[in-house]
């Protein structure tokens, strides 16, 4: 990773480890993201000062990594936001770490860590340790618990959930929209008022304060994708355009300024640029995007697009998900495995997870022929990452320093089981769903500790212990009924495709299956009885 700094920084890798324990040496782990701003203003402050290159060329062994291209190595080592700097002995262990630190600060910490430093100093992450995994029972109190803590943490003057910094929570927002529309509304309302750049269009990362003020401008694909979802679930429910229109118009940003011509760029970083007025900005450059293309990213876009386009008809959204849709699989895709990007590390969990999903809702919206490329995903995942408990691993255990030590990230298991209860519909194999309830009971013990900001595992198990209403669909793609079925309110439905000859559409709820319509007006009328 290239840096405009004074210091000589290594790749991440097993060699500057070696240096430091053949040279009795700590490392300075430098995480950054290429749309940080707070990341360039320490390499051209602390970073590109002279006192400062010269402590750490004489005492320390530095290494820079991207957070986005090594997440595996952001989430062992982060300090809570970016840059983080982090200290390790050469055996990879924590000495100390913080986020962002000026010149004086960084200097008088480097000459502590030098002069108190030794090889047992340093300390394994807590997530890293091996503990007893809390099982427990899969069943309603799970989501009752959620619907507690999104009333507790509500907040009833700015909207949104929490009494500090506010993040835009798509996952939270959509568990929501089920089973709390108005807080959830209101928290749409919000978002769109303080997080979307009205004139260039997307949303912004989050607010630093309760209120949505201090805003972190970056703007990153996974996060505006996600939104997107969230305002095209509203549009579903409510018909109300003022959450359509935010939908549209981050589509249209995704579409010009984030594609890349196959695919969509990671982020656009943060900049003054946005607080200007639109005469301004229209004598400014834009700010730089990263147009390195990462799978989960935009398996959520396509995600995003197929939503989209199942509510709206927008054939415009169409094209671009079945196009994108086709350049991953064709070149970040392998027997099953997904790489993170076109020279990253393949089979990270989040990017199995979040493309499985892609692939389950395009077999819904779009072709039902994507779901043999989802089993093969689903089959890969179980094989390779599924741990003897039925955990599942955030991606190969090896490499230098913590990263032979497993993580079992929540968010990417809610995730990947939420996909594996669309698959088990769609392929009609209940081991699928047997796998997302092995994987969800192995730490449904600790569900009265979990905040509102993983409202995606409730809904995973949700979606296990009541069945979703299942609509087939006998016709053809983007046939009347077939549109009829996507635009049912409940975005947790699975719309199966099946022999189109009949041209009939049935639905099953809790295992009874309902007679056969044939008309749009039918089908509508079949659901409201029930």
């Amino acid at each position: 990773m290239e840096t405009d700094t004074l210091i000589e920084w290594h790749e991440w890798g097993p060699a500057p480890f070696e240096e430091a324990r053949a040279a009795d040496r700590p490392v300075l782990l430098s995480i950054s993201a290429p749309w940080c701003e707070w990341c360039e203003t320490m390499d051209e402050g602390a970073f590109s000062n002279p006192a400062v290159a010269a402590n750490v060329h004489d005492d320390f062994v530095p290494i820079r990594v991207d957070a986005d291209r090594h997440p595996r190595v952001r989430d062992r080592y982060t300090m809570g936001g970016f840059p983080s700097t982090v200290f390790l002995t050469p055996a990879g262990e924590v000495i100390t770490g913080a986020t962002y630190l000026d010149t004086e600060t960084l200097r008088s910490v480097l000459e502590r860590v030098r002069e108190s430093w030794t090889d047992d100093a340093g300390r394994i992450p807590r997530a890293l340790r091996d503990t007893e995994p809390p099982h427990g029972e899969l069943d309603e109190r799970i989501e009752e618990r959620m619907n507690g803590q999104l009333e507790a943490a509500y907040d009833e003057e700015f909207g949104g959930w929490g009494d500090s910094a506010k993040f835009p929570l798509p996952r939270t927002v959509e568990f929501a929209l089920k089973r709390d529309r108005q807080r959830a509304l209101r928290t749409l309302e919000a978002i769109a008022t303080h997080l979307y750049d009205t004139y260039d269009g997307g949303f912004y990362r989050y607010a630093e304060s309760r209120d949505w003020s201090d805003l972190h401008r970056e703007k990153m694909l996974d996060t505006n994708a996600a939104v997107c979802r969230a305002f095209t679930t509203a549009y579903l429910y409510t018909g109300d355009e003022q959450y359509r229109n935010p939908a549209r118009g981050t589509i249209d940003y995704l579409t010009t300024t984030l594609h890349t011509g196959a695919a969509f760029a990671g982020s656009q970083t943060a900049s003054d640029y946005y607080t200007l007025d639109p005469t301004d900005r229209e004598a400014r450059q834009q700010p730089s995007i990263d147009e390195t293309v990462f799978a989960g990213r935009n398996a959520l876009a396509i995600d995003a697009l197929c939503q989209f386009y199942a509510v709206t008809d927008d054939e415009g959204a169409q094209r671009y998900a079945e196009r994108t849709l086709s350049y991953v699989l064709e070149e970040l895709f392998e027997s099953g495995a997904v790489r993170h990007y076109e020279d990253g590390t393949k089979g990270l969990l989040a990017d199995q997870a979040r493309l499985l999903g892609a692939l389950t809702t395009a077999a819904q919206t779009l072709d039902p022929s994507y779901i043999e490329p989802a089993k093969a995903i689903a089959d890969w995942t179980i094989e390779q990452r599924r741990d003897s408990d039925g955990r599942f691993l955030d991606g190969p255990q090896e490499g230098p320093a913590l990263l032979d030590r497993p993580l079992r990230p929540l968010d990417a298991t809610a995730e990947l089981a939420d996909a594996l209860v669309d698959l088990a519909v769609l392929t009609e194999t209940e081991a699928y769903r047997n796998v997302a309830r092995t994987a969800l009971s192995a730490v449904a013990g600790a569900h009265d500790r979990m905040g509102v900001e993983v409202a995606g595992y409730a809904t995973a198990v949700s979606r296990l212990i009541t069945p979703p209403l299942v609509i087939e669909v006998a016709d053809d793609p983007g046939s009347d009924l077939h549109r009829a079925a996507l635009r049912v309110a409940d975005h947790e439905k699975v719309v199966y495709l099946d022999d189109p000859s009949d041209e009939t559409a049935t639905i099953i709820t809790d295992g009874e299956r309902s007679d056969p319509v044939t008309s749009p007006e039918a089908l509508v009328s079949l659901i409201e009885e029930e």
